[in-house]
């Protein structure tokens, strides 16, 4: 591919300014996604201390009056139960779903609450609402949407300056690190921003499906394509033939092992007196989950889906947000782990560097010809990235009414 110097040069503009203020936000979003990959461990530990007790009995409290005592406990009703085989663990009972989940623990021998959880209350709660809206709600996760997407536009530009006017690899494919420090706080970003790009873009989108605005219109994109889940996936539209007696939970727990899911199995509870019972199971590869629904009176099977019932776009989502969470096992976790920290090591190098090439007196902003002009094709592609990425369009009619303003102002 031959370059373009003047396009060059406008790219290298544009890819410094977004550099200069999206860095430190930036190394937050690195650092404090680096930390949170180790949430699961930290829960972990939180949890055993409460669930882990003594197997003494060998005659276990009905699941009927843990449930009730669980009820008592959190002044609600549960939506959830654990399936739980391990003698030496109490049963967890789920109340309330994403941010106001809380979990309680029964003890199955006594009946009696060993007590509770809720991720809101621990320091790593603290570190999520930092990684996802810099701790500053609603507007906060605007701003990590409109980084996030310029974030995009920095990779793509990246990529455009780093490819080289001549051929070679040192300082394209190879660091340099004996031809002085501005050479090689530049490959150190240039170089390492070329071998972990494609990457990064695929944890931005696995990012993504979180933020608001995009967020919000992905959701909409998959309802008017049904690329989602099935409507009746979480129960929905399902109904159970009305008797006197439900049958117990007891009947429901034997009914979901003997469906022998693997992972994590939940058993869910009637939301009323027509719905249902479900038994779902979470677990990797993402094609071994299903959605069972049953009569809660009856115990028939009213709805099974399977991982081949959910749309395209939805299956594609919840594979690039399971990586970016780094949950495909300990490879993926590693990965996660070391980009995180080759981001955060680029980024410190690109803060480096600009000290090294500013001059007193200046911001060392590059310079465009003023004979530049930007073709079709470029116009195409901002216009694309901008409904794309609704926030990142927002900022480019800024940053375009900022400069004819003050084009004007110069020439008056």
């Amino acid at each position: 591919m031959k370059k373009d110097k003047k396009l060059n040069q406008w790219f290298w503009k544009w890819h410094f300014i977004a550099g200069i203020i999206s860095l430190p936000f930036v190394l937050v979003l690195s650092i404090t996604g680096a930390i949170y990959l180790f949430k699961p461990d930290v829960e972990k530990e939180a949890i055993a201390n409460i669930q882990n007790i003594e197997s003494t009995q060998a005659i276990t409290v009905s699941y009927e009056k843990q449930y009730a005592n669980a009820k008592e406990y959190l002044k609600k009703k549960p939506n959830t139960l654990i399936l739980n085989n391990e003698v030496a663990k109490s049963n967890e009972f789920i109340s309330g779903r994403f941010g106001g989940k809380k979990s309680v623990f029964v003890n199955k021998y006594t009946g009696k609450v060993s007590g509770s959880f809720s991720a809101k209350n621990t320091w790593m709660y603290t570190v999520r609402k930092l990684h996802g809206e810099l701790l500053g709600g609603k507007v906060g996760t605007k701003i990590v949407e409109l980084i996030a997407s310029w974030m995009v536009v920095l990779i793509l530009t990246g990529l455009y300056i780093w490819w080289p006017f001549s051929k070679g690899i040192r300082g394209v494919f190879i660091i340099r690190f004996k031809e002085g420090r501005r050479t090689l706080y530049r490959d150190l970003h240039a170089v390492t921003g070329f071998w972990i790009s494609i990457l990064l873009l695929i944890i931005l989108a696995g990012g993504f499906p979180w933020t608001d605005v995009f967020g919000s219109n992905f959701k909409w994109v998959q309802k008017v394509t049904n690329t989602g889940y099935p409507k009746t996936w979480n129960g929905r539209d399902l109904t159970s033939v009305l008797k006197e007696k439900r049958i117990t939970i007891e009947e429901m727990v034997l009914i979901a092992k003997q469906q022998n899911l693997p992972g994590v199995i939940s058993l869910g509870f009637p939301k009323s007196a027509k719905s249902t019972f479900s038994i779902s199971n979470q677990t990797f590869p993402l094609d071994a989950q299903k959605m069972l629904h049953f009569d809660q009176y009856s115990g028939k099977l009213v709805k099974e889906h399977t991982w081949n019932d959910v749309g395209f776009l939805m299956r594609g989502r919840m594979w690039v947000m399971a990586f970016h969470q780094g949950e495909f096992g300990a490879w993926n976790w590693w990965l996660m782990f070391g980009i995180a920290i080759a981001l955060t090591a680029m980024s410190l190098a690109a803060i480096i560097s600009f000290f090294h090439r500013k001059q007193k007196g200046s911001w060392g902003v590059p310079k465009v010809s003023t004979k530049f002009k930007l073709t079709k094709n470029n116009i195409i592609l901002i216009i694309g990235l901008s409904i794309l990425f609704p926030m990142f369009g927002f900022s480019v009619i800024l940053i375009f009414l900022y400069e004819k303003f003050r084009v004007l102002k110069w020439n008056n």
